[in-house]
């Protein structure tokens, strides 16, 4: 069993729960136990999990309630949350609050979402089908394609780890372009600070997500994650 001591309560007990098969709910439960075969199982939107106090526009929210464009989702201390929009999953972190869609939102026939998420503070883990979604802190805005990435909203720096896939970054104040990444496997966290900073981005380590948590996410869209896909898969380091 993964040595989780060192995750926090919040969190690790999400990570517990999709290795141990406890705590979750009958339509999670399900998924993953499906999630290694060719069968699917309905893609349901909305909350998918809800722990600890977490408010949908200023209201306690129900399991499977969705979140429309221009809802505000906030999380207490050690609270999370699970949402799916479209094709994506968000998994919330503790003392977070998100805007989903406020802006430019579009979707297609197909189901796939694309707009503007704000995190007006604190952290989420996303996986994204098809999209021309964008994250946005104060300080950064991550332009995704189709990818995973897990990003921390703080007033100094902003922390950003694409999973897998592609992303451009770019600073929010004065929309410079930082850097496009590509990655399969964590390959490049980066740290993104205000105009003025000695450094604007910088390499950082993997921090606060898991694989596991990917694993879960994508597995609620019946997909897998990249990393997963393939002949040459890597060992499990996060």
């Amino acid at each position: 069993m993964a040595n989780l001591t060192f995750i926090h309560p919040s969190r690790r007990n999400l990570i517990r729960a999709l290795l141990l098969g406890a705590g979750l709910t009958p339509l999670m439960w399900h998924t993953i136990g499906t999630a290694n075969s060719n069968s699917k199982v309905p893609i349901i939107p909305g909350f998918q999990e809800i722990n600890g106090t977490v408010f949908l526009n200023g209201k306690t929210p129900i399991l499977h309630q969705q979140v429309k464009p221009g809802d505000v989702v906030v999380t207490g201390n050690e609270s999370s949350a699970i949402i799916i929009i479209g094709q994506h999953a968000y998994m919330m972190r503790e003392n977070s609050q998100i805007e989903f869609y406020g802006e430019d939102f579009e979707q297609t026939a197909e189901g796939n979402v694309s707009g503007l998420i704000k995190i007006i503070s604190g952290a989420v883990l996303s996986v994204f089908g098809k999209t021309s979604t964008k994250i946005s802190t104060e300080l950064a805005t991550i332009g995704i394609r189709g990818t995973a990435c897990y990003v921390e909203a703080s007033l100094d720096k902003t922390y950003v780890c694409v999973c897998y896939g592609q992303a451009d970054l770019s600073g929010a104040l004065d929309k410079r372009h930082l850097e496009t990444v590509s990655t399969t496997y964590h390959d490049a966290p980066r740290n993104i600070y205000a105009p003025g900073h000695p450094v604007r981005i910088e390499p950082a380590l993997v921090i606060n997500h898991r694989d596991a948590e990917l694993r879960l996410l994508e597995s609620l869209l019946n997909r897998k994650p990249l990393f997963d896909i393939g002949k040459t898969k890597p060992k499990d380091r996060y």
